[in-house]
C-alpha cells in the first residue's frame, strides 16, 4: 500500500485552495493514457468541462478558545475543471468548525486528490475505465452551513440532499 501523503496549509484560512504543486503527480498518474497535462492557475477562467466530487482531508481549528481541536472528512468538496489540450485545475473547498464556525486549516490527503483528478482527466480523454468503488464509512450527517463547497454551489452532498 502506498504511503499516505498529505499537504498541510498551516495558518491559511481561505474558503478554497488549489494545489498546483501536485501537477507532476497527476501527470504521472495519467501518463499511460495522456502524454501531457497542464495546470491552469486561472481558476476563474471559463472551462470546457466541470466535475464536482470529494477528496479526503483533516481539519484543525486554530481558534484557541474553541473546544473542537480537529476533525477528519471524507467529503471535502473538489471541483475539477477541464481546458483544451488536457489542461485542468482543481479547487478544494474548506470547512468550518462545528463548535465555533471559524474556517478550519486543511491538511489534504494528496493520494485522494491525485486519484480523483487523474480519474476525471482520463474520463474526459475518453479512456475506458471502470468506475472506482469506494468503501462507505458511517459519518455524521453533512452540515451544509459548515461546507464552503455547499455555499459555493458545488458540493455533491448538498446537490444530492436537495434532490431528495
Amino acid at each position: 500500500m502506498a504511503k499516505k501523503k498529505s499537504t498541510s496549509l498551516s495558518g491559511e484560512t481561505k474558503t478554497s485552495f488549489t494545489f498546483p504543486h501536485l501537477n507532476q503527480e497527476v501527470a504521472d498518474a495519467v501518463s499511460n493514457h495522456i502524454t501531457s497535462v497542464w495546470f491552469n492557475r486561472k481558476i476563474n477562467q471559463e472551462s470546457d468541462r466541470k466535475y464536482s466530487t470529494f477528496v479526503m482531508g483533516r481539519f484543525t481549528c486554530d481558534n484557541g478558545s474553541c473546544s473542537k481541536a480537529a476533525w477528519s472528512s471524507g467529503k471535502v468538496t473538489i471541483v475539477i475543471r477541464g481546458y483544451p489540450d488536457n489542461g485542468y485545475n482543481a479547487v478544494v473547498y474548506n470547512q468550518r468548525c462545528k463548535a465555533c464556525k471559524k474556517l478550519g486549516t486543511l491538511t489534504l490527503d494528496e493520494n485522494s486528490y491525485v486519484e480523483r483528478v487523474a480519474y476525471r482527466l482520463k474520463k474526459w480523454a475518453g479512456v475506458d475505465m471502470e468506475r472506482p468503488v469506494y468503501s462507505k464509512k458511517e459519518t455524521p450527517p453533512h452540515k451544509r452551513e459548515l461546507c464552503e463547497g455547499c455555499k459555493s454551489g458545488y458540493c455533491e452532498a448538498s446537490m444530492y440532499s436537495a434532490r431528495i
